[in-house]
């Protein structure tokens, strides 16, 4: 089982900065990507920014100059470092990563999503 564990969100003043986490834990064989993704209210889910195994990253156009994502040293953590953020940054922020685990049965790749965190930029 892999658990997608998301922290620091939270309210901040347009131009201030917030440092998302998001800690993958089980019975994990690799991590091939982990990205992070927002979907606000009556909108799509879309992606923010991610990272591969390889240290390769991609972001949306809308955060690039702001937003920087990163991996720990074990490559189980994913952060999004947000600086300079806008109003329409707000939005609930999904940590996604792709996963190879493994079972009695074989090794299983697929998606994991964490249960997401609301960042609001408001005054």
């Amino acid at each position: 089982q892999v658990q997608l564990v998301e922290s620091g969100g939270g309210l901040v003043q347009p131009g201030g900065s917030l440092r998302l986490s998001c800690a993958a834990s089980g019975s994990i064989y690799s991590i091939n990507a982990m990205g992070w993704y927002r979907q606000a209210p009556g909108n799509q889910r879309e992606l923010v920014a991610r990272i591969t195994s390889d240290g390769s990253t991609d972001y949306a156009d809308s955060v690039k100059g702001r937003f920087a994502i990163s991996r720990d040293n074990a490559g189980n953590t994913v952060y999004l470092q947000m600086n300079s953020l806008k109003p329409e940054d707000t939005s609930v922020y999904y940590c996604n990563a792709f996963i190879t685990i493994w079972t009695w049965t074989g090794r299983q790749t697929r998606d994991y999503w964490g249960q997401g965190t609301q960042v609001t930029v408001s005054s």
